[in-house]
Formats: structure tokens, C-alpha cells, sequence
């Protein structure tokens, strides 16, 4: 069996892969991982849902397979270092929901500046984005969206990525001026955060950087909520100098009793809305099908070798099957996330990049080469 797809998927991508490939479509195992996991044994990839957990010992029922697929946005329940010792790609169209995620993210913005939703812990006069001054937090795809979508209103716009270098043209491109972690904080009226979530990032943003923020500052996360401590955005939200914050992914144990966030009326949280439209999910869907049916197209049918790197990937240029375009993109490493080929890419895309020493350092950041 060449592709287990073990979600529901739209009918014209599935007929499209199965004129192409050797497929199962079993969207039942979603809710099944004892079927899915002895299904895996002579699968050669799989698009699989957030409710399947993808782990090493998942992995080691399956020696033929080469690719993990996932369309919903996130890389929860996916062990990417277990994919990346035994050489098994995670393919994702990041960049298909990137316009869907600048919108909510600045539709959040503007609602909070204005005080409508939450509402602040200390009662501001709203303000027009125009004169605020935007920081965005993570060189997603997303974030160029952001850029072009707030030219129109004439914010500053600054940014910070641990994974990119302050001289990176990229900044340029984007039109977002570099700054470190603490100087963003202590400057942006409305700060969004979109870094991809990694281990090393855990608790990025506590008392650090949180006890610096400018006063009556609005965040938003499309991140996973782990990149904060729950402790320091407690207190900032009390003391006022984070006057309201909107958590897309935030952990729902954070609010129970007894618990920092319990009891915040200036806190609004919602389940990975933000990259979630029809249109971003007919995108998403069809780059990460175009992406496994190269895979399968390309690589041998043995078992894999344990020793590859497994890159996460993103979507190739669909053109070629009659589908919507999408800008074409390459394959990811574990560190940053993915970003688009052609002009727009930084100039080592293809390289691992280490998160700099001091966040507020950025321009003393050191790249380290690595593969996938």
C-alpha cells in the first residue's frame, strides 16, 4: 500500500491521488489508533489528523515509511525528532494557511486596541492602528501576509526571530524592522506571535521579557501556548502592562482553579481558529497531496534508511495537477519554520539555524549548518 489517508479529505483529492497512487482511505482510524497503527505496517505514507499521536513507537510499526502528512495547522501529537531518527518527512502546507492566520491576527489586534473584546484589566482609550506601532514575533509565512495586509493601515511594523539573522534580507523584503526580543517588548503597542513551537523555545516569553512591556500592550499567539509562562502573563495581564491577550492554542489547564489564568476577564482563548477556512483547508490540502505523491513517486519502496534526517516540508508549486497555484516551497528542517523559495527566501534556507544566545541580540546570532 502506497498512502494511508486516515482523515476525511475532499472527494477531488482523493480521486486525484488514487489514479495515481496505491490508496486506503480509512478516515475511521482517526478514532482508532490500535487499527491505524497495525494498518501502518506496509504503508509507504500517511495523512493522518491531529487525534492520532505520531511517536517512536508508532514509527517502529512501520519500516516502510517515508512520509507523514498533516493538513490542520500545528505539529501537535508529532514526535518531529523521532521522524527525524528514522528518516520520516512531516509534509505540511504552512504556507496555505499563512493569509487565513494574518487575518485573525489582525482582526484580534484591532479589536483590542479598541477595547471591544477582551476587556482590559484597566479601562484604555482606544486607538487607531495607524499610529501603533506592531510587533510580529516568527518570519512565517504568515508574517509577509501580515506586512502587506497593514501597509494599507501605516503602522510601524518590527519583528524578532531567534532563527534569523538581523542582516537577513528577508526583514527587508517583508518590510518588518529587526529588533531583539526585549527592545520589542518594550516598544510595540500591539505584539503577535507566531513562532513555530520547539522544545528550546519553552517559556520563551515569561518575566523576562513580559516584566518590559510597554503598558496597556494587546498580545496575540496563533503560537503554541507553551512559548509562554503561564506565571509572568498572569501578572502582566493583572498589572495592566499587557492590557488584554488572545490565546488561538493555549492549554485549557491553565484556567482551571487554582491556576495563574483562572478567574482573567481580559484573556479570550480559542482552538486553532486562526488558520481554520475553507479556503485555507482547500490550499492546505492540496499542497500536502501534491507533496506525498511526489514522495511516494520518488523514493524507493524498502525499507527506509533509520539513519535520514526526516525534513518537514512544505508544498511544491501545484500548478502542474490543476489545482490552485501556491508559491512554491522547499523542504524544512526541524528549527525554523518553512519559508518560501524564489525571491522572498532567506539566503540559507536549506540550513538549521540555531536560536541566537541572547534574545536580545539578534544581530549576534550564529547559524549552524545541518540537514533534515
Amino acid at each position: 500500500m502506497d498512502l494511508l489517508i486516515a482523515e476525511p479529505i475532499e472527494s477531488e483529492v482523493l480521486r486525484w491521488l488514487q489514479t495515481r497512487q496505491r490508496v486506503q482511505y480509512a478516515p475511521d482510524f482517526a478514532e482508532d489508533p490500535r487499527g491505524f497503527r497495525q494498518a501502518l505496517f506496509n504503508v509507504r505514507a500517511a495523512l493522518v489528523p491531529v487525534s492520532l499521536r505520531i511517536d517512536e513507537q508508532m514509527l517502529s510499526f512501520a519500516p516502510l515509511l517515508r512520509a507523514i502528512g498533516r493538513v490542520a495547522p500545528g505539529l501537535e501529537h508529532i514526535d518531529v525528532d523521532a521522524c527525524a531518527r528514522t528518516g520520516v518527512e512531516i509534509v505540511r502546507g504552512v504556507a496555505a494557511t499563512a493569509p487565513s492566520e494574518a487575518e485573525f491576527a489582525i482582526t484580534a489586534v484591532m479589536s483590542m486596541l479598541r477595547g471591544l473584546m477582551p476587556v482590559p484589566a484597566i479601562p484604555l482609550v482606544g486607538r487607531e492602528l495607524a499610529t501603533a506601532t506592531v510587533g510580529v514575533i516568527g518570519m512565517v509565512p504568515a508574517a509577509r501576509s501580515i506586512s502587506a495586509l497593514l501597509s494599507g493601515f501605516g503602522p510601524r511594523l518590527i519583528g524578532y526571530d531567534p532563527s534569523l539573522h538581523a542582516s537577513d534580507i528577508l526583514w527587508g523584503r517583508w518590510r518588518i524592522e529587526p529588533l531583539g526580543l526585549a527592545e520589542l517588548f518594550q516598544t510595540a503597542d500591539a505584539v503577535i506571535v507566531q513562532l513555530p513551537y520547539y522544545s528550546r523555545y519553552r517559556g520563551l516569553i515569561g518575566e523576562r521579557y513580559l516584566a518590559q512591556a510597554r503598558g496597556g500592550q494587546v498580545i496575540v499567539s496563533t503560537s503554541h501556548a507553551a512559548l509562554f509562562e503561564p506565571e509572568a502573563l498572569a501578572q502582566a495581564l493583572r498589572s495592566g502592562r499587557v492590557a488584554s491577550a488572545w490565546l488561538d492554542h493555549a492549554d485549557p489547564s491553565w484556567f482551571e482553579s487554582g491556576q495563574p489564568l483562572n478567574g482573567l476577564q481580559n484573556v479570550v482563548v480559542t482552538r486553532r481558529l486562526a488558520g481554520y477556512t475553507a479556503q485555507a483547508r482547500e490550499r492546505a490540502v492540496w499542497a500536502v497531496a501534491q507533496r506525498l505523491d511526489e514522495i511516494l513517486t520518488h523514493s524507493p519502496t524498502g525499507p527506509r534508511d533509520q539513519r535520514g534526517s526526516g525534513p518537514v516540508s512544505g508544498p511544491l508549486p501545484l500548478e502542474a495537477i490543476g489545482a490552485a497555484p501556491m508559491a512554491a516551497r522547499p523542504s524544512e528542517t526541524p528549527v525554523p519554520e518553512v519559508r518560501e523559495t524564489g525571491d522572498d527566501a532567506p539566503a540559507a534556507n536549506d540550513a538549521a539555524l540555531s536560536p541566537p544566545s541572547d534574545p536580545d541580540a539578534p544581530a549576534e546570532n550564529e547559524r549552524e549548518q545541518g540537514s533534515r
